[in-house]
């Protein structure tokens, strides 16, 4: 049985997410009324996974997350609050060690969140899968991007990045060590909420020497661009025309239960790119992403798959590999030099 530490300050919340748990067959070991508590409590009972509010007194979510990542690494599901301020603590608890959220519903908190009770029980399950010491922060550098000269590169190259529970940091790793050189069209579809993804698309853009935005419906994009498929919107190649990729939102029914899709994108992108493409899955739970790797496959794109050991959860990743139609199978610290690999004019391209 998954063992539950819940840590909210309000011991209303708490106790509504007890039970919540609870009765979807969770064990509850204790419960935390701050960070410094929980990072006690975790010691103590070494629980299977830590569902974290942001905000509380003594010491907050994302100082907890940094202390149990250091002291007694656990995967942690974030509780956030859907505003601006919840996305931007959140992802940063998410750069501290989180492994993934779980956006708490404004107004009657208790109506609401307990007609969520399926998802958040499925959520602490998935996260209690996770690997907590897969891309857990380290004080290292990050990796600068690597300057190449422009023509070493193939025309008009676009590179699809999906992934889920675990992804942002490592998405944002792989977007911070791209040359600019390499004049990538990105199109980058990370799981998560519509009231976070115009944040991400930020905080990358900021690490990132590419411009990176949001999707909007209808936005075109050139070399040297990217987009973050919005969240609840499915990102679709709509056009594609001298270098340039036309995306349309939609949202039509979630595939895999998920919306945006990774799936949605790759196939579009199979059916209008007539240009190079390599395709990357990232850690996360679930299928999504393997018929989009076998579409793209079809039409000669060049296919990576982050390996088992570097994932926080092998599922979106083991998937598309059981198709047969992944190139290469690589830790993220390679999966950049992959990239540029596949586009290079004078690299003869290896499959695992």
């Amino acid at each position: 049985m998954t063992r539950a530490l819940v840590v909210d300050d309000s011991h209303f919340m708490r106790t509504v997410i007890s039970d919540m748990l609870e009765d979807g067959g969770i064990q509850v070991v204790d419960q935390a009324a701050n960070g410094k508590e929980a990072v006690e409590l975790v010691a103590k009972y070494e629980p299977d996974v830590v569902t974290m509010d942001v905000e509380m007194p003594v010491m907050n979510g994302i100082e907890a997350v940094e202390r149990i990542m250091q002291e007694t690494p656990t995967p942690i599901l974030m509780l956030s609050a859907v505003t601006t301020d919840g996305a931007d603590a959140t992802l940063e608890a998410i750069d501290k060690g989180a492994i993934d959220f779980f956006t708490k519903p404004g107004g009657s908190i208790s109506t609401k969140l307990s007609g969520q009770k399926d998802e958040l029980v499925a959520a602490v399950r998935s996260t209690a899968q996770a690997d907590p010491t897969v891309g857990t922060p380290t004080t290292a550098p990050a990796p600068q991007p690597v300057e190449e000269p422009p023509s070493e590169f193939l025309d008009d190259p676009t590179l699809i990045i999906g992934a889920s529970t675990g992804g942002p940091s490592v998405v944002e790793r792989i977007v911070s060590e791209l040359p600019a050189a390499a004049d990538l069209r990105v199109l980058i579809v990370q799981h998560m909420p519509d009231q976070f993804t115009g944040r991400f698309a930020k905080r990358l853009d900021a690490a990132s020497e590419y411009d990176i935005s949001e999707a909007a419906d209808g936005a075109r994009i050139g070399g040297g661009e990217a987009l973050v498929a919005r969240g609840d919107y499915h990102m679709l190649v709509a056009g594609y025309s001298n270098g340039r990729l036309r995306v349309k939102l939609d949202q039509s029914e979630p595939v895999h239960s998920v919306r945006p899709a990774i799936d949605v994108t790759m196939e579009s992108a199979a059916e209008r790119i007539d240009d190079p493409v390599t395709a990357v899955v990232l850690t996360g739970m679930g299928a999504d992403g393997a018929a989009g790797i076998e579409a793209l496959k079809g039409t000669g794109a060049r296919t990576i798959a982050q390996n088992e050991a570097t994932s926080a959860v092998f599922g979106i990743p083991g998937r598309a590999i059981e198709t047969g139609c992944i190139d290469r199978v690589l830790p993220v610290s390679e999966i950049t030099d992959a990239i540029l690999d596949a586009i290079r004019r004078d690299t003869q391209w290896m499959t695992t």
